[in-house]
């Protein structure tokens, strides 16, 4: 068989780097040469966000960015998997000539005959059954060797009207705990000291497979390995019972940090989201939360726009940010994809209503984060270096409260060298733009 330069591009949710990283292993094992780089490059393989416009933008501007590499003569062949090319297969084919092969969301684990087919002319089309279960394979982690996910389950069935996910990734499938723990004792094996668990939904985890709730099983049984923090990512509210806050506020290394996507209050919008729960259910969880885990940092996604929302469901929404104080969030336009019930609604609101609504919002909710990072004033915090950064002059890294590519940072001075991936503890001695500043506490 011959071998190959191959480049891989990411885009998305870490849940597609994941697939990514997979893919990459893939290759690796078949004796191809992976690289983060399309220049000189045989094949590009460009995996693909499609939730919503700005993420299908995106794709299409990587797309064509690789095609003038092409243009250019040192890219070869260009491939392009995940959400876009599920979603639009034979969009993608007729109206993008510069694309020599697709794969779907459920062919990731053909791309090496992808590779091979593209390299010798032909045009590859592969399309699994996206509800089909595979078990995870082998990655090549792209992640700083100190920090790593954890995906423990595809798919997802929630079905929220606005959401396309389950459309493009199928139903949900856990995956069992006997991979999943195998996957973190490599990643602990190898040094991982950040362990990310993420799913569209981690709190359903194991109810397709052992017929009950099995996350805080899991958990346990990931504390037990030699991580150093337990990062959680995607819960939905009316999952997160009082058994699961037991297990996250018993076990030290699961995190002081929760993600949990509650996408609006009002109970007529939640209830067009096809989201289970009511405004006052949402209000007790985060009360309880706070209760239980006393430090907790809150990280969540709203919308703006849904059809229907006037401007009561929208002041209410601010009312909400304002007293609830969530310390994180992703505030997102209302984007009507087509095939959710969501875009056939009546009373579709205006774009331009819309996104002020979504300014409005954002102005809020850095409000809520300088108030709380005005707190932190004189506190010491546990921070992960990522290294020096020269921009700053100072070394970079995270605390508890910072997930990585979508939270701040901390940026600090030491007397002497701190490597990447060491703990140290850090005096916050100010803020700007959402991230902290300090110096670090010498022994």
């Amino acid at each position: 068989m011959n071998t190959y330069k191959v480049a891989f591009v990411s885009l998305g949710c870490a849940k597609n780097l994941v697939n990514t990283e997979q893919m990459m292993a893939l290759c690796r094992d078949a004796g191809h040469t992976v690289t983060a780089d399309a220049e000189g490059a045989d094949v590009a393989v460009l995996n693909t966000c499609g939730f919503i416009d700005s993420a299908k933008s995106e794709a299409i501007d990587h797309i064509l960015e690789l095609a003038e590499l092409k243009n250019q003569g040192v890219l070869g062949k260009l491939l392009v998997t995940g959400c876009l090319s599920q979603r639009y297969r034979d969009e993608l084919m007729e109206d993008m000539p510069e694309v020599d092969g697709i794969l779907g969301t459920g062919s990731y684990t053909d791309i090496v005959p992808a590779i091979e087919a593209v390299m010798e002319g032909d045009q590859p089309t592969f399309f699994g059954n996206i509800d089909d279960t595979i078990e995870d394979g082998a990655r090549m982690v792209s992640t700083p060797g100190y920090t790593a996910y954890l995906k423990i389950a595809e798919g997802c069935d929630n079905r929220c009207s606005y959401c396309i996910i389950p459309y493009l990734r199928g139903r949900y499938r856990s995956r069992t705990m006997e991979s999943l723990l195998a996957e973190a004792r490599e990643l602990a094996d190898r040094g991982v000291k950040e362990l990310i668990v993420i799913a569209q939904d981690i709190t359903r985890y194991g109810i397709d497979l052992y017929h009950k709730r099995m996350l805080g099983e899991l958990l346990r049984e990931l504390c037990r390995l030699p991580f150093h923090w337990v990062r959680l990512h995607y819960l939905y509210p009316d999952e997160l019972d009082d058994a699961l806050i037991d297990v996250i506020a018993s076990e030290p290394k699961i995190l002081r940090y929760i993600d949990i996507p509650l996408q609006h209050i009002n109970d007529g919008i939640l209830k067009a989201m096809n989201r289970r729960g009511s405004k006052a259910e949402i209000v007790d969880l985060l009360d309880k939360l706070r209760e239980r885990l006393p430090g907790l940092v809150l990280r969540t996604s709203l919308i703006c726009g849904l059809p229907g929302e006037g401007e009561a469901e929208f002041e209410e929404l601010c009312d909400f940010l304002r007293s609830a104080g969530i310390e994180r969030a992703g505030i997102f336009q209302f984007s009507p994809e087509e095939g959710t019930p969501a875009a056939a609604m009546e009373n579709q609101v205006e774009g331009d209503v819309a996104a002020r609504r979504v300014e409005l919002l954002v102005d809020l909710q850095s409000r809520v984060m300088d108030d709380f990072n005005a707190r932190r004033m004189g506190e010491t915090l546990e921070v992960l270096c990522e290294g020096f950064d020269p921009d700053m002059g100072c070394y970079a890294g995270r605390s508890y409260a910072d997930s990585p590519d979508v939270d701040g940072k901390v940026y600090f001075t030491a007397a002497g060298v701190v490597s990447a991936g060491e703990f140290v503890q850090v005096r916050i001695t100010g803020a700007e733009d959402g991230d902290l500043m300090g110096e670090i506490e010498e022994d």
